[in-house]
């Protein structure tokens, strides 16, 4: 049995359709099955079963021997969310938790991590351990990935092969529940199609102008195909950038939503939300020389490539990975 928690979810869902496609037909599948906005994301997908996010903990010990890998994708992701009883309840003490039964019953894990422990990109945003205690997330929810990632890096147990990756700005198929929190691609597509015009926030900083605001987009299915190897080598535990080690603009974005949906481009700057504005940040590129180093040589989706597959095979159809 392969687990993969935050099973409705963007990149969970993407995932057991990933695994399943791979042949890995014993998938058990752990949410919050209440929200039923996200149920689409599992249709058509044969998990084997649907265990509650608050139930997993007491199940997981009675069927540890039975489990191959654990992928542990869930995790409160708002960047906004300032109730820190929450993150420290699903984001930090959950993770604990995973980790100390993988660690007991000798069962392989991959966890999530963020971009978001990175901040403002002071630091740089090089995955070296050795800079690791230096990162000065830039809000709560970053706060609650680098408090996982120092504690990981300090255990002296471990399970037999783990993985963090920090995910930096992911998009791609089954973010339609996402709402304020979806990607850009998919803002834009719907705006576009909606209105014909585009808007991006404006820049609140000298040195970037309007839309020139920089982030490394990573399609979701370079994501899958990462997560993929690492699970299927089981070498080099450890924390990694999953990027795809290049930044773009948000201009660059939404004019190769334009070109997809062969519109004429139309785009107009807006005034940057008064609860983001002062923890926003303006740059991100991912280092992805250790994730080389460690064994994983496919190339990543040329940027405009991956905008145009999402938009003509997934958004327009309405199609899940």
């Amino acid at each position: 049995m392969i687990i993969v928690t935050g099973a409705l979810g963007f990149i969970g869902s993407a995932l057991i359709g990933e695994l399943l496609r791979n042949g890995y037909g014993q998938i058990i599948a752990v949410d919050d099955f209440n929200k039923k906005e996200k149920l689409e994301n599992l249709e058509n997908k044969n998990v084997l079963q649907r265990v509650s996010r608050n139930e997993f903990l007491n199940w997981m010990p009675e069927h540890a021997r039975e489990i191959q890998f654990v992928f542990h994708i869930g995790a409160r992701t708002k960047t906004n969310e300032f109730d820190l009883q929450v993150l420290q309840d699903l984001n930090v003490n959950y993770t604990k938790q995973i980790w100390g039964m993988c660690t007991q019953f000798s069962i392989p894990l991959i966890y999530a991590s963020s971009a978001a422990t990175y901040g403002n990109g002071e630091n740089g945003f090089d995955d070296d351990p050795a800079t690791r205690n230096n990162l000065k997330p830039m809000n709560p929810y970053g706060n609650s990935k680098q408090e996982v990632d120092v504690w990981i890096s300090e255990q002296t147990e471990t399970p037999p092969f783990w993985a963090g990756f920090k995910f930096f700005n992911v998009f791609g198929a089954n973010e339609f529940h996402k709402d304020r929190m979806a990607s850009v691609v998919f803002h834009a597509f719907n705006q576009i199609k909606e209105t014909g015009t585009m808007k991006l926030f404006k820049s609140y900083r000298a040195d970037y102008a309007d839309g020139e605001q920089r982030r490394d987009f990573v399609y979701i299915k370079d994501v899958l195909n990462v997560l993929m190897y690492f699970m299927e080598n089981r070498k080099n535990s450890g924390i990694y950038n999953l990027g795809s080690g290049q930044s773009h603009t948000f201009k660059e974005l939404a004019q190769g939503v334009f070109k997809a949906l062969q519109v004429e481009e139309s785009i107009q700057y807006i005034d940057m939300p008064i609860d983001i504005r002062d923890n926003y940040q303006y740059y991100t590129e991912a280092n992805m020389r250790r994730i080389r180093e460690a064994g994983y040589k496919k190339d990543f989706w040329d940027f405009d490539a991956a905008i145009a597959d999402y938009v003509t095979d997934y958004l327009i159809p309405h199609k899940y990975l």
